[in-house]
């Protein structure tokens, strides 16, 4: 039996208002400090990223979602009629929830979801599920960053407001001192030219599918990616959990780079060094691990979107 076709649960307002106020509050602190920075034409190498990379923005996830197969009822409610893929709960729905025919409520409109959002739905269930089957590999140590600034003199690119640990030199005898496979398209696609033909691998969009693998940060980060593109099919909390684990790799990533950032509170992890691969490969582990817990859960919510 599919989740479509287990009894809607219902939440009436003394139910959702305090999940949908506990939700805004944790988007508050991540949204909120970048906001001010924006206002004020500052940046922030880390912070700044899942709101300046992906394409989710801050409005967007500060709205809370219940998920599929639930009916919130009241009149706080009544507003997301106008929001797109809600729709008000149908007397079937109601009958198997046990509403009384008349009460109004609103739910996901998994119908219109699907007919909008087919391919991104079969992308991503694609994506996850060859993910998870696949063996993490941990010998990258992040020298994917490296490589985006590999000859940076040369090229002038990336963040040109930071500086380099190691100068631009010894970033660049690191890179080619070393061994570079990478997986992730969007990662590679940022090397410099001198850089690609360096990478063992050569990822595109279309063989992403069958390169991606769960040791990899940046694809392990993407997890947020594929849950704000479900949404609002599936629950705003399991959003916030990938993106609280998407902004805490994003921590670890720039530390392993090749860039200064000890002023901004990130002191490195130098992978350079026997150490700091170490320490590099241990904390990949750790989001390897909890990356897979949260591609299971994904994948579950997923289900009942088909």
């Amino acid at each position: 039996m599919t989740c479509d076709q287990l009894p809607p649960l219902v939440l009436d307002p003394s139910r959702w208002l305090p999940r949908q106020e506990a939700h805004e509050l944790r988007v508050a602190q991540y949204a909120d400090p970048y906001l001010k920075r924006r206002s004020a034409g500052l940046k922030h190498p880390v912070e700044d990223f899942l709101f300046t990379y992906y394409s989710h923005k801050p409005g967007q996830l500060r709205r809370w979602h219940p998920g599929a197969g639930v009916i919130l009822t009241g009149q706080e409610a009544m507003c997301r009629l106008d929001w797109k893929h809600y729709r008000q709960a149908n007397d079937e729905e109601c009958r198997a929830a046990g509403l009384p025919l008349g009460r109004l409520g609103i739910t996901f409109d998994g119908e219109a979801f699907r007919a909008d959002r087919r391919e991104a739905i079969d992308f991503a269930r694609i994506i996850l599920a060859r993910t998870a089957t696949r063996p993490a590999q941990f010998g990258c140590f992040g020298l994917h960053e490296w490589a985006m600034v590999y000859r940076q003199e040369a090229n002038q690119v990336r963040h040109e407001y930071l500086t380099l640990r190691l100068g631009s030199a010894g970033t660049d005898e690191v890179v080619e001192g070393s061994r570079i496979r990478c997986s992730h398209f969007d990662a590679y696609r940022f090397y410099t030219p001198q850089a690609v033909p360096l990478n063992e691998l050569s990822p595109t969009r279309a063989n992403q599918r069958d390169l991606e693998q769960p040791g990899c940060l940046h694809a392990n980060m993407d997890l947020y990616k594929w849950a704000y593109k479900l949404v609002p099919g599936l629950s705003s909390e399991l959003l916030m959990d990938c993106f609280e684990l998407s902004w805490q790799i994003r921590a670890m990533d720039m530390k392993a780079s090749p860039y200064d950032l000890s002023d901004w509170g990130y002191p490195p992890i130098a992978i350079e060094t026997p150490a700091g691969k170490s320490e590099y490969v241990a904390q990949q582990r750790h989001f390897s691990t909890r990356s897979a817990q949260l591609r299971t859960r994904l994948l579950d919510a997923l289900a009942p979107l088909l």
